[in-house]
């Protein structure tokens, strides 16, 4: 079998901090106009990478550009929808065109709902595993075209892809369910022959849009479960992108990494 090294020939004399340095590489964060998405691109951002930045509310990409721009960072930001294979393929072209390259895809545009099992419409199904689902397989698609040995990706799950927590969320824990699917099938074909790594990470309970909609009284109730006995701080979720990101991960591939405090040890 090939050998492919981490980061080409670049993580053989990498110590100390360098291992989860990201200078000279450009990161494709969807999903980046508000919550765990704005988080992820500056943390890359701060960690040396460029970063094109993709979402349908093209307006609210603007804040998150100057976050990337304060780290002293290049930045683009593309109108996308990843639901239309065309769209992704156009922010990664758009992406190649203003920064030369792609290293890292952070397949974090999602949606999430609550809907009983037998009132849920087929368009409400559908509509979760098209955005959630269909979507990351689109831009990991179109990025893996464009990227080289070293590159990495990196699909955010969800630790209800791996348990229940009390909600009717059918749609939305198949969807997520299914991305670590998709991440190891990927990893299986990418990381030896192409030198891309894929990776999904599982985010417990942390402060974003989708958790401010399930009120305090069930995340309350929810904190009982986590043996941290806190929800996450989104910070603590950006640092493990940026770890899976780059060249310290480079052994690292095919896996889901909870981080949920502990949750998913009950």
């Amino acid at each position: 079998m090939q050998s492919v090294p981490p980061y080409t020939d670049e993580g053989a004399h990498l110590t100390g901090t360098d291992v989860f340095r990201l200078d000279g590489r450009v990161a494709v964060v969807t999903g980046a106009s508000s919550g765990l998405g704005v988080a992820f691109a500056q943390a890359l951002a701060r960690a040396g990478a460029d970063v094109a930045l993709g979402a349908r509310r093209l307006d609210r990409l603007e804040q998150t550009r100057n976050l990337v721009a304060a780290a002293g960072r290049r930045a683009v930001a593309v109108e996308t929808d990843v639901t239309e294979p065309e769209a992704c393929a156009a922010f990664v072209e758009a992406t190649v065109d203003e920064l030369g390259r792609v290293d890292v895809l952070v397949n974090n545009a999602g949606i999430g709902t609550a809907v009983p099992a037998l009132r849920e419409t087929p368009e409400e199904f559908r509509r979760v595993i098209d955005i959630n689902l269909n979507g990351s397989y689109w831009m990991a698609q179109a990025a893996g075209r464009a990227m080289g040995p070293g590159s990495s990706i990196i699909n955010v799950s969800s630790i209800l892809g791996l348990r229940s927590a009390g909600l009717p969320q059918a749609a939305y824990s198949a969807s997520k369910a299914g991305l670590q699917g998709l991440t190891r099938d990927l990893a299986q074909q990418w990381t030896g022959r192409r030198g891309i790594r894929v990776n999904a990470i599982a985010p417990g309970w942390f402060p974003s849009e989708m958790t401010d909609e399930l009120g305090g009284d069930y995340l309350a109730h929810q904190l009982k479960s986590i043996p941290a006995g806190r929800l996450g701080d989104v910070r603590e979720l950006a640092a493990t992108v940026v770890f899976l990101a780059g060249p310290g991960a480079g052994y690292i591939t095919g896996v889901t990494l909870p981080v949920d405090g502990g949750f998913t040890i009950g």
